[in-house]
C-alpha cells in the first residue's frame, strides 16, 4: 500500500513531567463543488489520534491507531469518509496525543530513553473520486493549522489533565474561525515500517455506576464493585476553575484508597500515576480521558464540593479490544463459575490490542504472559486477527540474532533481563494454538523464518552439558517473591524449549517445510536426552528441585518413559502431600499441573487445589474479595490485582471437565469428548466453537446415572471416551461421536 509519509506537528518540543505540552488540535478546511462518489482517508496519528469530519467523531475506537515501538512498525487506518461530506466547506478535525511515542511514565522500561520519543505527528492523504471519473487528492501539510488543546498534560501510563476553560467548540467544524492557529510544521517520519491496522478496536463495553460512594477526608471515594480497565466518565455541576484530581486504585487499606499495587515502591512520581486532573469551565459539564486507560474498582476524586456528589458523578467505563466470544463454561459450583468469571474480565481488561501483563501499573506486552494464556483465550473469545497483528510487531522486535524482548514494543528494553525460553515461546505458541484450534496455518507461514531463526539461536547457547538456562523461570512461585521458586531455570527452560521445539515441528511440517521440521525435531531430542542425564534422579525418579513445578512440568513435556510415568506421577502426588494439599507452583507450574493430574486419572484432585479457600489456592483468592484474577498468591496481598496469566484454569474447565478436546493433527481436525464428573459437581456445560461450527457438552448427574448431551458438527468425526468409572449401557468406554443423548452408568 502506499502509505502517505508526509509527517505535520504543532511543534517540535515533546511533553516531560516537569513541562507539559498540549495534546494538539489540527485543522484543515477545503471546499467541495460536488460531493465525490468516494472518499477514502489514510491517515497516522501518532501516538494516538482522534478523528473528526465535519464535527462529527467518527475514530474507529479508542487510543488508535495502535500501540506499537514506531522504530519497528507504525500504524494507519483507513476511512471512507464520503457520507459526512457536504457540498461547500468541510473540515477535517485530528486532535493527537503522545500514546507510546512520548511516554515519561514508562521510565521504568526505559521508553523515555526510547530512540523515537517526538511531538504527536499526523500524517494522511484524502483520495476524492468524483462522478466523472476523475480523483483529487489531498495530504498533510502545512496546510493545516494547528492549536493547543485543553489536554494540557497526557501520557499513557500516568494519565490526562483536562482544563475545560480552554475548549474551543467547533473547532473541527465549519464556520469556525481558526485565523490565530499557526501553521503545522514538518518533521521527519518514523524509522519503522507503516503498516494497515488489522486489529480489533478498542471499544467502551460496558458503563458501570458505583456500587458504594464513601467521603473520606481526602476525597470522595467511588466503588465500582469488579475490577476493570478504562477510564471514568465525570459529570457534576462545576464552578470556574475548580480543579478535582481523580486517583485510580484498586484496594483499600482500613477504608481509604491503597495505591502500592498500581506503582513500583521505588518510583518517587507514584503519584503521578493512574491520576487524572479537570479542571472546570463552569455550568453542567462532563468529561472522559481521551489518550489513556486506568485499571481499577476504586476511584477517589479531590475537590469535589459535598453538593456535587452523587451515585451519578462518576461512571466507570470498561475498554478493551472487541474480542467476540468463542467459547464458555458453567457448572453446579459456584466457586468456579466465579473464576470462570473472573478469567474473562481479566482476559479482557489486559487486552488493548494484543495481551498486556495488567491494565493498572504497567500495560506492557509480557510475552510469556500471552503464550501461558494463549489457550484459555482461544477457547473463550476472538483474538486470532489482534494475535495476527501482534505477531508483526514480535517479528519486528526479533534480532539478528534470533534473540526476542520480554516485552512487545520495546523501546530496546527486555533483551538482557525479562525474557529467557519461556517467555520466547509465544513466537511459536501463538501460531501453534492459531493453527490447532482455528486450523489457521498463516501465522505458521509468516513466522516460519523467525521461528526457525529463534530455533538457531536457542541451539546457540545450549551449555556444555546439553541445558539451555537464562531469563525468566517459574514466576510468582505461591508464597514468594516473583523471582524466587523452587524449579531451578535449568529445568524450567529446558522443558519449555523441548515443548516449543516439538510444536516447531508440527508448524513446519503442516506448512511444508520438512527440513526445519527435522532441524527442530533434533533440537528437541538433544534437549530431551540432555535432560533425562543432568536433571533426572533415575532412582527417586523426581526432577531436579524436587518440586510441583519441575515434576508436573517433566511429566507433561514428555521427559520420562512409559515406565517410569506411573512412579514419576505419585512423586508429584507426595509434593503435594507435603504442601498440605495445596499447590506450590509459579506461573509455568500452574500452565501444566492441573492437565497432568486429570491425565493420570487424579482430576478431582486438580478441581480441589483450584477451588479450596485455603492459602494458597484460587479460591483463596475469592475469599479475600478478588473480583479478577491477581498477580501471585501472596499471603500479604497481591502486587497486582488484574493479571491474566494464571488463566489457563478456564482451558481445563473446558477441556477436563467439560471433556471438548479439539485440535489439528496431518489429517484435519479432531474431536475427542471425554468430560471428567469429578465428585465436586452435579453438572457442567461447556461450549466452543470451531471452524465446523458449535460444539456443545452438558453433563448431569442422576440418582443411578449420569446423562451426557453431545452436540457436534455433522462434518467433525471423534469419539466419546469416558475415563472415569462410568461406561456406556453396552460396558464400553468408548463410542463414535455423534450428537445426542447418552445415559451412563457406573461400572
Amino acid at each position: 500500500m502506499n502509505f502517505p509519509m508526509n509527517f505535520i506537528a504543532a511543534g517540535t518540543a515533546y511533553a516531560e513531567v516537569s513541562h507539559p505540552v498540549s495534546a494538539p488540535y489540527l485543522r484543515r478546511s477545503f471546499t467541495l463543488q460536488e460531493i465525490p462518489t468516494t472518499a477514502q482517508l489514510l491517515i497516522c496519528g501518532l501516538g494516538f489520534y482522534e478523528l473528526y469530519v465535519n464535527g462529527y467523531k467518527i475514530t474507529k475506537g479508542h487510543l488508535a491507531p495502535y500501540i506499537s515501538a514506531p522504530s519497528h512498525l507504525f500504524y494507519y487506518d483507513a476511512y471512507e469518509i464520503q457520507s459526512h461530506l457536504t457540498q461547500g466547506e468541510n473540515v477535517l478535525g485530528v486532535w493527537l496525543g503522545n500514546g507510546l511515542l512520548n511516554n515519561p511514565g514508562g521510565h521504568g522500561w526505559d521508553f523515555d530513553k526510547a530512540s523515537w520519543r517526538a511531538a504527536p505527528m499526523l500524517a494522511l492523504r484524502l483520495t476524492f473520486c468524483f462522478s466523472d471519473g476523475h480523483c483529487e487528492t489531498m495530504e498533510s501539510d502545512e496546510g493545516f493549522c494547528t492549536a493547543d488543546s485543553p489536554v494540557f498534560f497526557d501520557d499513557y501510563r500516568y494519565g490526562e489533565y483536562y482544563d475545560a476553560r480552554k475548549e474551543l467548540p467547533g473547532w473541527n467544524a465549519p464556520g469556525f474561525d481558526a485565523c490565530t492557529w499557526r501553521a503545522a510544521v514538518p518533521v521527519a517520519a518514523p524509522t519503522g515500517q507503516p503498516r494497515l491496522c488489522n486489529a480489533d478496536n478498542i471499544l467502551t463495553f460496558e458503563e458501570i455506576p458505583p456500587v458504594r460512594v464513601t467521603t473520606l477526608k481526602d476525597g470522595v471515594l467511588f466503588d465500582f464493585g469488579i475490577n476493570l480497565s478504562g477510564v471514568c466518565r465525570l459529570a457534576i455541576q462545576g464552578i470556574a476553575g475548580q480543579k478535582l484530581e481523580l486517583y485510580y486504585a484498586e484496594a483499600l487499606m482500613d477504608g481509604a484508597l491503597d495505591r502500592t499495587s498500581v506503582i513500583f515502591p521505588q518510583y518517587i512520581d507514584g503519584d503521578l500515576f493512574q491520576k487524572d486532573v479537570y479542571i472546570c469551565k463552569g455550568g453542567q459539564e462532563c468529561y472522559e480521558p481521551t489518550f489513556t486507560y486506568h485499571g481499577f474498582q476504586y476511584v477517589l476524586i479531590k475537590g469535589l464540593s459535598p453538593t456535587q456528589i452523587s451515585n451519578f458523578t462518576l461512571t466507570a467505563l470498561f475498554w478493551h479490544s472487541a474480542l467476540s466470544q468463542r467459547g464458555g463454561f458453567q457448572c453446579s459450583n459456584e466457586t468456579i463459575n466465579c473464576l470462570q468469571t473472573l478469567t474473562r474480565r481479566s482476559t479482557l481488561a489486559c487486552f488493548h490490542y494484543f495481551p498486556t501483563d495488567c491494565p493498572q501499573r504497567e500495560k506492557n506486552g509480557w510475552t510469556a504472559d500471552a503464550a501461558l494464556s494463549a489457550e484459555h483465550t482461544l477457547l473463550n473469545f476472538q483474538p486470532d486477527k489482534s494475535y495476527r497483528e501482534w505477531l508483526h510487531n514480535i517479528r519486528a522486535a526479533q534480532r539478528q540474532d534470533g534473540s526476542l524482548p520480554g516485552i512487545v514494543p520495546t523501546g530496546g528494553w527486555g533483551y538482557h533481563w525479562g525474557n529467557g525460553p519461556a517467555w520466547d515461546q509465544v513466537l511459536i505458541e501463538l501460531p501453534y494454538c492459531m493453527f490447532q484450534y482455528r486450523g489457521d496455518l498463516e501465522p505458521a507461514r509468516e513466522n516460519a523464518d523467525a521461528i526457525l531463526r529463534y530455533l538457531k539461536y536457542v541451539t546457540q547457547r545450549i551449555r556444555p552439558d546439553g541445558l539451555v538456562c537464562w531469563g525468566l523461570g517459574d514466576w510468582c512461585q505461591t508464597g514468594r517473591e516473583a523471582s524466587d521458586c523452587d524449579a531451578p531455570l535449568e529445568v524450567t527452560d529446558t522443558l519449555t524449549a523441548i515443548g516449543f521445539s516439538r510444536k516447531a515441528a508440527c508448524l513446519f511440517n503442516a506448512v511444508g517445510r520438512p527440513q526445519d521440521a527435522k532441524t527442530a525435531m533434533m533440537l528437541s531430542h538433544a534437549l530431551l536426552q540432555a535432560a533425562r542425564i543432568h536433571l533426572l534422579n533415575k532412582d527417586t525418579l523426581l526432577v531436579k528441585g524436587n518440586c510441583q513445578t519441575s515434576q508436573a512440568m517433566a511429566l507433561y513435556y514428555g521427559l520420562f518413559n512409559a515406565e517410569e510415568t506411573p512412579k514419576a506421577f505419585q512423586r508429584l502426588l507426595s509434593l503435594i502431600e507435603q504442601a498440605n494439599g495445596c499447590m506450590n507452583v509459579g506461573v509455568l507450574g500452574a500452565k501444566v499441573l492441573f492437565h497432568v493430574l486429570a491425565q493420570h486419572g487424579a482430576c478431582e484432585l486438580a478441581v480441589q487445589l483450584i477451588v479450596q479457600d485455603k492459602f494458597p489456592a484460587y479460591g483463596w483468592w475469592l475469599a479475600q474479595g478478588a473480583t479478577s484474577l491477581w498477580e501471585s498468591f501472596a499471603s500479604e496481598g497481591a502486587s497486582s490485582r488484574n493479571h491474566h496469566f494464571w488463566g489457563d484454569i478456564s482451558h481445563f474447565f473446558i477441556r477436563q471437565l467439560a471433556g471438548i478436546h479439539y485440535g489439528q493433527n496431518s489429517t484435519g481436525s479432531t474431536l475427542t469428548i471425554s468430560p471428567h464428573f469429578v465428585s465436586q459437581l452435579t453438572q457442567a456445560e461447556g461450549f466452543y466453537i470451531a471452524p465446523e461450527g458449535e460444539i456443545r457438552v452438558r453433563w448431569k448427574k442422576e440418582i443411578d446415572k449420569i446423562v451426557l448431551w453431545v452436540q457436534v458438527p455433522a462434518c467433525l468425526q471423534g469419539k466419546i471416551q469416558i475415563n472415569d468409572r462410568y461406561c456406556f449401557a453396552d460396558g464400553t468406554d468408548c463410542i463414535v461421536l455423534q450428537s445426542g443423548r447418552y445415559a451412563l452408568e457406573q461400572r
